[in-house]
């Protein structure tokens, strides 16, 4: 069977751009044609300095995110990466054959260390290898993936097959890219050019899965455009970042192409469109929100779908790791 792996870091809440550029997909994924193993990636988390108490109450509200949003504990396993060790001991085996020379043109490391290249911390140098440990100590066969995430599984191909090389075993999975059509890139509302993130200073740049339907209807009402009417034709978007923004967000919302949004409000005024698309984001959004403050009003139900999602993972990747390490010549007693 095809087995889908995927994470996603404990670092603030989740947004719309989370939703809709990957979360939503994985709902979808899931079903028989495909094994699929979710998970909150926590170690990850650790490349920056985390409180333990946030990162401890980070990682619970976001399983529960992904509860909310769709993914069934009864369908996919979900839990926290920390939750299964084979996982770093998968990442050190790997990193003992991975060249710096593959993990020094890894941009987001030249990215995030910048002129600090010096001071920055080796797991921010290596955390590709614990990506690729991620999905191998599944032999995961497939990956959903945005563009900022295909340099790093091709990484985790390369280090697949070294590893195959060098042991004459055809043993790790050469695991490829989930493509599920045009991915929904969500830009933030006050800047039509720079991606929705969770880092941005401002709230009102970004709407989380946690807003209320009063505080979603007055983001979009602030969200930034310009005095132009909106065009009837996809191309009237192209010099026009925040009002294709905000077309986007709707198509993706209502699940209906962009010239089919467009040949519906073109000509019309941005004030009766904000309007609309925040009547269609409570619809979609509001039952998320709710549900996720009903999952966090008892966290011991959270932590036990995560216990349970761990057990149910450390099943499949522990014997892959023993074979590993017989596979390079460790002695197990």
């Amino acid at each position: 069977m095809k087995r889908i792996f995927s994470g996603i870091q404990p670092t603030h809440k989740m947004h719309l751009g989370n939703y809709l550029g990957a979360v939503r997909n994985w709902v979808a994924l899931q079903g028989p044609e495909y094994e699929t193993i979710y998970c909150v990636v926590d170690l990850h988390a650790l490349t920056l300095p985390q409180n333990p108490d946030d990162l401890r109450a980070q990682t619970r509200e976001l399983a529960a995110t992904l509860i909310a949003c769709g993914i069934d504990p009864a369908k996919s396993i979900l839990f926290a990466q920390s939750q299964v060790t084979a996982h770093s001991e998968l990442s050190w085996l790997l990193s003992c054959q991975t060249p710096l020379g593959w993990l020094n043109r890894m941009t987001q490391f030249k990215d995030k260390a910048g002129k600090q290249r010096d001071n920055a911390g080796l797991g921010l140098l290596a955390y590709p290898v614990l990506m690729a440990a991620d999905i191998l100590v599944y032999k995961g066969t497939h990956v959903p993936v945005g563009e900022d995430q295909k340099q790093h599984l091709e990484l985790t191909r390369e280090i697949a097959g070294s590893f195959n090389h060098r042991y004459g075993r055809d043993f790790f999975p050469l695991t490829e890219p989930q493509i599920l059509g045009a991915a929904t890139r969500v830009m933030s509302l006050r800047d039509g050019t720079k991606k929705m993130s969770k880092s941005d200073e401002s709230d009102y740049s970004r709407i989380n899965l946690t807003d209320d339907a009063d505080t979603l209807a007055l983001k979009f009402r602030k969200a930034r455009t310009d005095p132009e009417p909106l065009p009837s034709e996809e191309a009237g978007l192209e010099t026009r970042p925040e009002a294709r923004n905000l077309v986007t967000i709707f198509s993706a919302l209502a699940e209906r192409p962009v010239d089919e949004v467009l040949a519906q409000y073109g000509g019309s005024q941005f004030s009766g469109f904000k309007s609309d698309l925040a009547d269609l984001a409570v619809a979609k959004l509001a039952p998320i929100a709710d549900e996720l403050a009903r999952l966090m009003a008892d966290p011991a139900h959270v932590d036990s779908i995560l216990r349970d999602g761990g057990a149910r993972a450390r099943a499949i990747a522990d014997p892959i790791l023993r074979e590993v390490q017989d596979i390079m010549g460790l002695i197990r007693v």
